[in-house]
């Protein structure tokens, strides 16, 4: 089975430099995901193959956030939201990590033998402005992949806005503290890791420099390659083994991120 995941930065932008159909079909996944659709549905017709099951989960705010889901399976149920609630009454974004759920963040399909868990994680912000959302946010998706987890497995993907170990960024004494790069949030990474997942890369590519799937738009950096690694395929330990391939793809265009791809031995 293949997986792949792209935050394409607006899917219709995608699709007007003529750049999504051509990678969709390249890859011939079984799972496509997408992160950053910042559209709804009604937005622009996909012309997908009637082999493709398409399952949105769209943002209140027009044109921001929102993920989706191309399967060749039709999911036997879809969740959109992790549940999250205000803390009191005030409409203080700081303090309701509800607004959260209105983002189109999360696509996560039940398949016969395996939850998919897209999810398009919020970015702390410069500053860390955001910082207390976000780590509200990552303890209910720890929670949320936990109780998936009981049932049968889980595979994660998507963009996770954050670099893990320093290995994972090109200039990481720079960037410490940074939006991505704090402290706090690869702590709450590591702890989704340890909550009994694997980060599908690392585990074949422990070593593996300049792998990135992020780059600014400023300062030439893709060209550079002054990059993060902030996209991923994260499995559940229980199927750890199954793992074939997992791989990213820099040569892929139209968006700041580019694709990865998972290849694992497993059935719907």
């Amino acid at each position: 089975m293949r997986l792949v995941s792209w935050n394409v930065n607006g899917l219709r932008a995608v699709l007007k430099k003529q750049l999504f159909y051509p990678t969709f079909q390249a890859f011939d996944a079984d799972v496509f995901a997408v992160q950053e659709t910042k559209m709804h549905p009604s937005q622009a017709e996909l012309e997908l193959s009637d082999s493709y099951h398409q399952t949105w989960s769209s943002a209140a705010k027009k044109g921001y956030s929102g993920t989706a889901v191309f399967s060749r399976l039709k999911p036997l149920q879809v969740i959109y939201s992790l549940g999250l609630v205000a803390v009191d009454d005030s409409d203080n974004e700081s303090v309701n990590p509800s607004v959260l759920d209105d983002e189109g963040r999360l696509c996560a399909l039940e398949f016969e033998t395996f939850w998919f868990v897209n999810c398009y994680t919020p970015n702390a912000q410069e500053g860390l402005a955001r910082l207390d959302l976000r780590l509200a946010w990552g303890e209910a998706f720890i929670r949320f992949v936990q109780e998936m987890a009981q049932s049968k497995p889980v595979i994660i993907c998507g963009d996770l806005n954050v670099a893990h170990q320093e290995i994972d960024l090109a200039h990481p004494k720079a960037n410490r503290g940074s939006a991505g790069f704090s402290d706090q949030e690869r702590a709450d990474f590591q702890a989704l890791l340890d909550a009994g997942f694997v980060d599908s890369f690392r585990m074949l590519y422990p070593d593996a420099r300049q792998a990135y799937s992020w780059w600014s738009f400023r300062s030439n950096a893709r060209a550079n390659n002054t990059g993060w690694r902030i996209d991923y395929f994260l499995v559940s330990q229980d199927i750890a083994d199954a793992i074939v391939e997992a791989a990213i793809w820099p040569e892929v265009t139209g968006s700041d991120h580019c694709p990865v791809s998972l290849d694992i031995a497993l059935s719907w």
